[in-house]
C-alpha cells in the first residue's frame, strides 16, 4: 500500500513540472550599457537611449533591463568589464568608441551598437557605412571631422588670437584625428596652435598653465569622453584664466562654456536606442546601416560673452590671460 501512494505522488510531481515551468515568465533580454568614462555626467545620453527604445516599445524594467557599466577613465579596467558582460550573456552592447573596439575584438557573436564621434570605416569598426558586416553597428556623429571648422568659429570671434590651444586626450583615436585636422586647417591659414596633451583631469591645471605661458588667445577642446565627463572642471578653469573656448557639445555651453559645435549627441544616443530595439527585435546589425547626423548646432552662451575684450575689436585677447584687464 505504502509504494502504491509514493507512485501516485511521483507521477503528479511530474505531471506538475512542466506546468509550474510553463507558468514562469521568460527572462527579460538584457543590455549592456558600456562606456570608457563617467556614466553619471552623460545623463543626457542614458535618457535619450532610453526615449529610443520606447519608441521601439522596449521599457526598462518592464521587459528589458539594462547593465551600466564604465571604466572612470581607466582603459586597463576595459577588458575585464566586456567579458563581465558577455558572461552575463548581455543580449547587446552599447558602447562608445574604444569601448566598442575592445568590445567587438572580444565577441563575435553579441550584437554591438556604438555612438562615435570618428569614422567608424577608418577604425575598423565596420567594413562600410552602407553594409557594416558582421556583428556591429551604430550611429558616427562625426566630431573628429570638424576640427578646421571648430577653429574658424573660434579665430572668427578672437580674430587676434596669435596663438591657439588645442587640448587633445592622448589615449582617444578621436581626440588624436581632431587634432590632426585642426593643425591641418591652422596651417593653412598661418595660425599658430600649440598642442596640450591631458589623459587625466589632473592634467587640465597644467594644460591652461601652459596656455597662459605662451599668450594663447583661444582654447579648441577636442570631443573626447573624459573632457565630456570633466566638462565642469574645464570650464572652471577656462573662465579662471579668462581663456575663450569651443568645445564639441551643447552640454558645455548650457554648464556655463563659451561655445560648441557639433551633432545634437542627444539624437545620436536616441537612434542608439532605436537600433538597439531593432536588433532585440531580431534584426541584424550587419543589415542596419551606420547613421549620420544631417544637422550641426553652433551654440553661444550671450553670457560668457560678457568680457570686454570680447566685445571690443580693438581689445588685445592675450592680455586677459595674464588676469590684467582690457584697456577698451
Amino acid at each position: 500500500m505504502r509504494l502504491i501512494r509514493l507512485a501516485v505522488v511521483l507521477t503528479l510531481s511530474l505531471t506538475l513540472a512542466p506546468l509550474a515551468a510553463q507558468g514562469q515568465q521568460p527572462a527579460m533580454p538584457m543590455i549592456g550599457f558600456f562606456r570608457s568614462s563617467s556614466i553619471e555626467t552623460v545623463g543626457h545620453m542614458v535618457a535619450a537611449f532610453r526615449q529610443g527604445l520606447r519608441d521601439t516599445g522596449y521599457v526598462e524594467g518592464r521587459n528589458v533591463a539594462i547593465e551600466f557599466r564604465s571604466a572612470d577613465d581607466n582603459y586597463d579596467k576595459l577588458s575585464a568589464i566586456i567579458a563581465e558582460l558577455i558572461r552575463q550573456q548581455a543580449a547587446v552592447i552599447v558602447a562608445n568608441t574604444v569601448a566598442a573596439q575592445l568590445a567587438e575584438a572580444a565577441t563575435t557573436t553579441v550584437p554591438i551598437v556604438f555612438a562615435t564621434g570618428g569614422d567608424p570605416v577608418g577604425e575598423n569598426l565596420v567594413a562600410s557605412f552602407n553594409r557594416p558586416g558582421r556583428n556591429i553597428t551604430g550611429v558616427s556623429f562625426l566630431g573628429s571631422n570638424l576640427g578646421g571648422k571648430k577653429l574658424e568659429l573660434i579665430r572668427a570671434l578672437v580674430p587676434k588670437a596669435r596663438t591657439i590651444g588645442v587640448l587633445e586626450n592622448p589615449n582617444s583615436p578621436i581626440s588624436q584625428t581632431e587634432r590632426m585636422d585642426v593643425l591641418t586647417a591652422a596651417r593653412a591659414v598661418g595660425q599658430r596652435a600649440i598642442v596640450l596633451k591631458a589623459s587625466t583631469e589632473d592634467d587640465f591645471e597644467t594644460a591652461f598653465v601652459t596656455l597662459v605661458r605662451e599668450r594663447a588667445g583661444a582654447l579648441l577642446v577636442t570631443g573626447d569622453a573624459l573632457f565630456n565627463s570633466r566638462r565642469d572642471r574645464l570650464i572652471a578653469l577656462a573662465a579662471r584664466y579668462a581663456v575663450p573656448t569651443i568645445h564639441s557639445e551643447r552640454p558645455f555651453v548650457e554648464a556655463g562654456g563659451l561655445m560648441s559645435y557639433g551633432a545634437n549627441i542627444a539624437e545620436a544616443y536616441r537612434q542608439v536606442g532605436v537600433y538597439t530595439g531593432r536588433i532585440l527585435k531580431g534584426e541584424r546589425p550587419a543589415d542596419l546601416p551606420v547613421m549620420q547626423p544631417t544637422k550641426f548646432d553652433l551654440v553661444i552662451n550671450l553670457r560668457t560673452t560678457r568680457p570686454p575684450w570680447l566685445r571690443c575689436a580693438t581689445c588685445r585677447p592675450p592680455r586677459a590671460l595674464s588676469g590684467s584687464r582690457s584697456k577698451c
